[in-house]
C-alpha cells in the first residue's frame, strides 16, 4: 500500500528536510516516527526538500508499507512520536502511480518580510527583517516580468544540480499587509535558492536603490553574479502543492480536509 501524508514542520531546528548523517533533519524525524508505527524501516519521498530553517505548511511525502492501520492510528501514532516541530496533517491511501515529487504539477512558497524599524521578538524565526522601508509596489511591478517560462540560472545557487534552468512561473505575486511584505509564488518547479535570490534582486528595488528594470536585467544576463544576495531562509514557508484531480488529495490547511470523525 502507498500513503501520501500532509505535513507541516517549523524549518528552525532542522538542518534541512533531506537527511543527513548524525544531524537532526525533517525526513530522519519522519522516517523514524512513521518506521515506529509500522513495525518496520520505512523510507519516504517528499514533494520538495526544503533547505535549513525553511518552513512548511503543506509538505507533501508518500511512503510504502504492508502495514494495515486506520488513519486515526497512523495519523495519531506517527505524531506521538515526532519532535514538537513536526506533524502530520492528514494521510491517504494512494494508486501505486502516485509519487510525491514527480507527480506534482505546481509548488507555492510564501516569503514574509516584517517591514519595521524594530526588530522582532515574536516569530523570529518565520520572518526576514527589514528596517529600511519598501515599495511593495514596485517590487510586484518588478517581479511580474518573472511570470512564465524563462531561464532562470541567474537565481540559482552555485550548488544547484538541477541540470535545467528553465521554469516556469504560474503567478506571483508581491504585496504589503501591515507591517509585512508578502511575496506568493507558484511555479511548476524551483531551483536551489531560487526564492531567496529572487527576494534578494527585489530588496533593493523595494528600498529605492535600483529601478524596477533591473531585476528584467538580471534575469536576462542568466548570470548568478547580477543578482541580490541569497535572502535568509527565515520568512520562507513551503505552502502547496498540486497534483492531478484523480489523486483527489487535499492543497490546502488541515480545517478543510480533516473528516469530522476517524474509524479508530
Amino acid at each position: 500500500m502507498r500513503y501520501a501524508c500532509g505535513i507541516e514542520y517549523d524549518g528552525h531546528g532542522f538542518l534541512g528536510f533531506q537527511s543527513q548523517v548524525q544531524q537532526p533533519t525533517v525526513q530522519d524525524c519522519l522516517e523514524k516516527a512513521i518506521s515506529q508505527v509500522a513495525n518496520h524501516n520505512i523510507r519516504i519521498h517528499c514533494a520538495g526538500r526544503t533547505d535549513t530553517g525553511v518552513s512548511a505548511t503543506a509538505q507533501v511525502i508518500h511512503f510504502d508499507t504492508d502495514s494495515e492501520r486506520s488513519e486515526y492510528q497512523w495519523i495519531m501514532g506517527v505524531n506521538a512520536n515526532l519532535p514538537d516541530g513536526i506533524s502530520i496533517l492528514w494521510l491517504k491511501e494512494v494508486e501505486d502511480d502516485f509519487h510525491a515529487r514527480f507527480s506534482a504539477i505546481q509548488r507555492s512558497y510564501r516569503y514574509v518580510i516584517l517591514n519595521r524599524w524594530i526588530r522582532p521578538a515574536l516569530n523570529r524565526h518565520s520572518v526576514t527583517w527589514e528596517k529600511l522601508p519598501l515599495d511593495a509596489e514596485k517590487m510586484n511591478q518588478a517581479a511580474q516580468c518573472l511570470q512564465g517560462t524563462h531561464d532562470f540560472n541567474a537565481f540559482r545557487s552555485s550548488v544547484c544540480q538541477s541540470k535545467v534552468s528553465v521554469k516556469t512561473i504560474n503567478e506571483i505575486k508581491v504585496y504589503r499587509d501591515g507591517n509585512q511584505v508578502i511575496m506568493d509564488v507558484a511555479a511548476n518547479g524551483f531551483l536551489h535558492h531560487m526564492i531567496r535570490n529572487i527576494i534578494g534582486t527585489l530588496l533593493p528595488i523595494g528600498r529605492g536603490e535600483l529601478p524596477v528594470e533591473h531585476i528584467k536585467q538580471v534575469l536576462e544576463s542568466k548570470d548568478r553574479t547580477q543578482a541580490g544576495i541569497t535572502a535568509p531562509p527565515n520568512g520562507l514557508s513551503f505552502n502547496v502543492v498540486k497534483y492531478p484531480e484523480k489523486y483527489q488529495l487535499p492543497e490546502s490547511s488541515i480545517e478543510n480536509h480533516l473528516p469530522k470523525h476517524y474509524d479508530r
